[in-house]
């Protein structure tokens, strides 16, 4: 799975949106700075949890713990069957080897 641009290019545009576009149009007043303030860092950290969130799971670190049954219906299923895992015996290594 890799990343894909469109995700990556609307979530920039909202997040961009919130942090540039609103500031601007802020209204007027004695807290407008805290506003403006306010805004352009929930856009920034909001984007950047976002980027990282999705990031990860384009390689994630842990997979999901499947019983070797369900591993071996799975591949029946989508067409790549397995030999038969009681009969498997793999060949022993030697240390010469490593």
């Amino acid at each position: 799975m890799g990343a894909s641009a469109l995700p990556i290019i609307i979530f920039s545009a909202i997040f961009g949106v919130v942090g540039i576009v609103l500031p601007i149009i802020a209204p007027k007043g004695p807290n407008r700075g805290i506003v403006q303030c306010v805004l352009i860092l929930t856009a920034a950290t909001c984007w950047l949890f976002w980027l990282c969130c999705y990031m990860a799971q384009m390689n994630p670190l842990i997979g999901p713990k499947l019983h070797q049954n369900t591993i071996l219906i799975m591949a029946r299923e989508w067409g790549n069957p397995l030999p038969d895992m009681d009969n498997y015996h793999p060949e022993p290594h030697s240390a010469a080897e490593h």
